[in-house]
């Protein structure tokens, strides 16, 4: 099978991936892939709806890196004893105990906070001079972390730093940031817990601390910082992009703006599950690893093959979404997969629904006038392979 070199076109995919996604699922739904100059050897991506389905609730196919012998010399940080890098029954134990905690009520009971923190940012935006700036740094970026840290209960975070190894997490610069990033991230989260272990609050992290079950089973230290570092790099980053990538929608498409406009009751629901849909925050899931030859759409994946599922590529998928390259916020788009399918599916994705809601639409409402600022420039892509959309939004308002 030809190997389809995404790293040498980087540049291009970061500003179209659809466009690579469509040429190779023409192909066929499963593809040998390069994704990053300098990997040992090629992976393997699906890029079909209903093989990458399939894919993400298959038990071949293992998210724990630890057991799939291509990492034996590796060392293994605290950050990674989290739910989103492990399999059953240890994924099971994690999800049950951390599930007790991130409830619908939890979430339900933060709709007045999270429409208080957009109007203040609203606010901010409406009395300054210039009625124009970067949408990123004024709602998309302030708002997801000002929630994720309150929910967490972490105190003055500084917000340069942790975007800047949020940032380099998720795309990284180079190897080197990311290494560094992901150390001081945990150093960081390794003194948190221990201070929030000798003065517990009402906040989700010492619930965490304090979980468990009939049984007694609680989650170990390790875990704890495991799962602080999954909750508030994914609950923070995505939602950036859903904002940013939702409006970056609607300006591009005045009809269905117009639309939403007029009737936010009736159609802001599905916009946002067509947001998604459309231009979702994540393009591709992290590693998984054939534990065993697993045969999708006809094509036999070895065992021990580096395995991702195209998010993206799934939900243009003309097999499963009718004419998938128009934005339309009238059409039914259940069934994507944003966030994912099966076990793995995001324990978040209530919150970030409700967050790009009350953005969208505060903003919306706000600003009637709402337009790009083309002077500002070109877009500005987010590095890498794993996100979609951009680290600047020039807008006027």
């Amino acid at each position: 099978m030809p190997v389809v070199d995404i790293s040498a076109s980087a540049e291009e995919f970061d500003a179209d991936p659809y466009a690579f996604y469509e040429r190779m699922r023409a192909a066929g739904p499963v593809h040998r892939i390069v994704l990053n100059a300098g990997d040992p050897e090629p992976s393997w991506m699906i890029v079909g709806h209903e093989e990458g389905r399939r894919a993400l609730n298959h038990p071949a196919l293992s998210k724990d890196w630890r057991t799939s012998g291509n990492f034996a010399d590796a060392q293994i940080s605290a950050v990674s004893s989290n739910m989103l890098e492990s399999d059953p029954p240890h994924h099971t134990r994690l999800r049950r105990l951390v599930s007790r905690e991130f409830t619908a009520r939890r979430m339900e009971g933060m709709r007045a906070r999270i429409q208080q923190i957009a109007d203040e940012l609203l606010d901010a935006m409406a009395t300054g001079p210039e009625r124009a700036g970067d949408l990123i740094e004024t709602l998309a970026f302030p708002l997801p972390m000002t929630v994720i840290c309150e929910l967490l209960g972490v105190p003055d975070l500084d917000r340069a730093r942790f975007r800047h190894w949020s940032n380099e997490i998720v795309s990284p610069t180079s190897v080197e940031a990311n290494g560094a990033a992901n150390r001081e991230m945990g150093t960081y989260l390794v003194e948190l817990i221990g201070a929030k272990s000798k003065d517990p609050g009402e906040d989700l992290l010492s619930a965490l601390i304090r979980a468990s079950d009939e049984d007694g089973d609680s989650l170990s230290s390790d875990e704890v910082i495991g799962m602080a570092f999954l909750l508030l790099i994914a609950g923070h980053e995505t939602t950036v992009n859903l904002i940013s990538n939702g409006v970056r929608a609607l300006l591009a498409h005045p009809e269905q703006l117009a639309a939403l406009r007029g009737d936010f009751d009736g159609l802001l629901d599905g916009a946002i599950e067509e947001m998604l849909r459309y231009d979702g925050p994540v393009q591709h899931t992290t590693y998984r690893y054939a534990r065993e030859p697993l045969d999708l759409g006809g094509t036999v994946i070895p065992a021990g093959a580096t395995v991702f599922v195209s998010l993206g590529g799934a939900d243009r998928d003309p097999a499963r979404f009718e004419d998938p390259g128009a934005f339309d916020i009238g059409r039914a788009p259940q069934g994507h997969l944003a966030f994912g399918h099966g076990i793995h599916f995001c324990i978040g994705a209530p919150l970030a629904r409700m967050e790009g809601r009350i953005a969208i639409r505060s903003l919306l409402e706000r600003f009637p006038d709402l337009a790009e600022d083309r002077a500002a420039g070109p877009p500005a892509w987010l590095p890498g392979t794993l996100m979609h959309g951009v680290s600047r939004l020039p807008v006027r308002w």
